[in-house]
């Protein structure tokens, strides 16, 4: 693609440090505009977590090997797509891990923005990217490229050891303030989190549950009629993710099985034969056709016919291509994107049913030119029955516990106590949509299960801003045969943390935050030792130390062991630390500790 002068060109991606070519004008900045954390998930695929380090690395090598002045991190921290703001097939939530510490970089930046940048090969796969500032800065970015081993390079009479992929920083061309391969244990709060969910309020009783059965529409129903099989989004114009497409026939004969088929361009299907549910069916983000084929007892007179077709999302997310361009390189080869999904190019989707026939002994029917019938969203849609208003306007009966499909499912709830943070667990529902007072949570689908044979996304983030203390409202709609009896209200916390640090550690590079490039020096710096800093959410003290080892302690924040050195006080020492400071506990460290702890209000 050409650019104007008047343009800067851009990379998006997450390896630009290596792909992108550069601004097309060298008075122009090298500014990378997203540095994708993560993909967004869609149903059906497992998560897809990019680490800490490998951001790091890219994020060093961006600003190192392109004189990178800019980067945006796309997904920097979690989200919702509340309502139906996500696009096709992507689940309501998304979130990523944390990226490169900022601090690292702002040390030397007066240095990186100002200074003169040289190469300098430290090995086949080794090299440093210098940068020389006036009054002798000097700034440094050693990188081993070498994914498999550690490295020891030689740069400037002293000697570095690189872990494999990695960066190291040397805001001074001496001292490493930070390595990406040791992302996770370097920045501020050196710690790893476990997030817990505790129940708040069960919903396990029919008596508080109403429910109301969506009308299957019939041909006679509906006032938007047509000759062929009309598009779908052409049709809704987004009003609604739902499209009734209906049709009827005459059956005369006294076979009583046959054959209805579907085929679709999307997304989701479900096929009534005289107000009875006889199949359903969806594509995949990879492939939204789909046919749907099922065999249906056609009575003797008029039979009617009603497709209930759902989209999950507009065509707007970058689609999987193997001819991705240059920018996307990085992705893995199934999972490179392309724009022609969205855009410009969204005309020429297509999505809905776009031929139908039944098939029974006399031969094969195609109704695809026919006579059909189309309602544009749900009947609950029209009349909001999900606010307060809207749901007093229709009659919901007491929930039997038996689950029907394309059913509106209500109940009454208090806010938990507390502050934390509200999701609903909705494990036990199939697909639809969740509201709280009037406002949609976002779609669901949980009967959608990855390669793993679990639900892409199970709890849904609950704004407390959404919530009222008492007598909150939440609606669902459910496609399929959910049940919601098993739904739960839980509150999250952060319960236990953990962290490890060691004397191969950098020390916080906040130690370094204040000197001016010319004061730093290799000697001992006040302070400047490796520490691990662990820190609890607000109001919350530490409760009790799990684990505490000095030596060489093995395993991670889940499974952990002492090693074949350990010092027997390590424990009684942290618990001294605990008892006096409370929260933040700051440990400094001549050799290895790891701890986890965990904490009560």
């Amino acid at each position: 693609m050409k650019f104007s002068n008047l343009q800067i060109n851009t990379c998006n991606g997450m390896m630009c440090g290596k792909t992108f070519a550069g601004p097309n004008s060298p008075n122009k900045p090298s500014m990378w505009t997203e540095n994708w954390t993560t993909y967004y998930q869609v149903y059906g695929q497992n998560t897809t977590l990019r680490s800490a380090e490998d951001i790091a690395f890219h994020t060093a090598l961006f600003i190192a090997n392109k004189s990178g002045s800019f980067i945006n991190y796309y997904m920097y921290h979690g989200g919702t797509n509340f309502g139906r703001t996500a696009s096709a097939y992507v689940i309501t939530s998304y979130y990523d891990q944390a990226p490169l510490d900022e601090y690292a970089v702002k040390l030397c930046s007066r240095t990186l923005l100002f200074g003169v940048p040289a190469n300098l090969s430290l090995g086949p796969l080794q090299e440093a990217y210098i940068f020389h500032g006036e009054s002798e800065e000097c700034a440094a970015f050693l990188v081993n490229a070498n994914g498999r081993q550690n490295v020891v390079v030689q740069f400037q009479n002293s000697s570095y050891e690189l872990p494999p992929k990695s960066i190291s920083i040397l805001p001074d061309c001496k001292t490493v303030a930070f390595n990406t391969a040791k992302a996770s244990f370097q920045s501020v709060s050196t710690q790893f989190n476990t997030r817990s969910m505790l129940p708040a309020m069960q919903f396990d009783s029919a008596e508080s549950w109403g429910a109301f059965k969506e009308a299957v529409p019939k041909f006679e129903d509906t006032t938007v009629r047509s000759d062929t099989l009309l598009e779908q989004m052409n049709t809704t114009k987004d009003a609604s993710d739902y499209l009734w497409y209906t049709f009827r026939v005459q059956h005369n004969s006294s076979e009583a099985q046959s054959v209805l088929s579907v085929n679709s361009l999307g997304h989701v299907l479900h096929a009534f034969v005289n107000e009875a549910l006889v199949g359903s069916s969806h594509g995949t983000h990879q492939n939204s056709n789909f046919t749907l084929k099922s065999t249906v007892s056609l009575i003797n007179g008029m039979n009617n016919i009603s497709l209930l077709s759902a989209m999950v999302g507009l065509p707007g997310l970058l689609k999987a291509d193997s001819s991705a361009g240059e920018t996307n390189a990085a992705a893995p080869e199934d999972r490179r994107i392309t724009a022609r999904d969205s855009g410009p190019f969204l005309e020429h989707k297509a999505a809905g049913p776009h031929q139908v026939s039944i098939q029974d002994t006399q031969g094969s029917t195609d109704f695809t030119n026919y006579s059909w019938g189309y309602q544009v969203g749900l009947l609950g849609e029209m009349l909001q029955v999900y606010t307060n208003e809207g749901s007093s306007k229709v009659q919901w009966s007491k929930f039997n516990s038996s689950s029907q499909p394309v059913t509106w499912y209500k109940t009454v709830f208090n806010a938990p106590n507390g502050n934390d943070p509200v999701a609903l667990d909705l494990g036990s529902m199939g697909k639809g949509e969740v509201w709280v007072n009037g406002q949609s949570i976002g779609r669901y689908w949980v009967s959608f299960h990855t390669s793993a044979g679990s639900p892409s996304q199970t709890w849904y983030n609950v704004p407390r801003s959404f919530l009222k203390p008492t007598g909150n409202l939440l609606v669902l709609f459910d496609e399929e045969y959910g049940n919601p009896l098993g739904i739960s209200i839980d509150t999250i916390s952060i319960t236990k943390v953990c962290g490890h640090v060691s004397d191969s550690n950098p020390p916080p590079v906040i130690s370094w935050k204040g000197q001016k490039p010319s004061e730093m020096r290799h000697e001992e710096h006040h302070g400047r030792r490796p520490k691990i800093q662990l820190h609890c959410p607000p109001r919350r003290n530490i409760s009790k130390i799990l684990f505490a080892s000095f030596g060489n302690p093995s395993g991670d924040c889940k499974n952990y062991a002492v090693g074949s050195c350990h010092s027997a006080n390590s424990r009684a020492i942290v618990e001294q630390v605990r008892s006096s400071i409370f929260c933040p506990m700051i440990i400094p460290s001549p050799s290895t500790i790891r701890l986890s702890r965990e904490w009560k209000t």
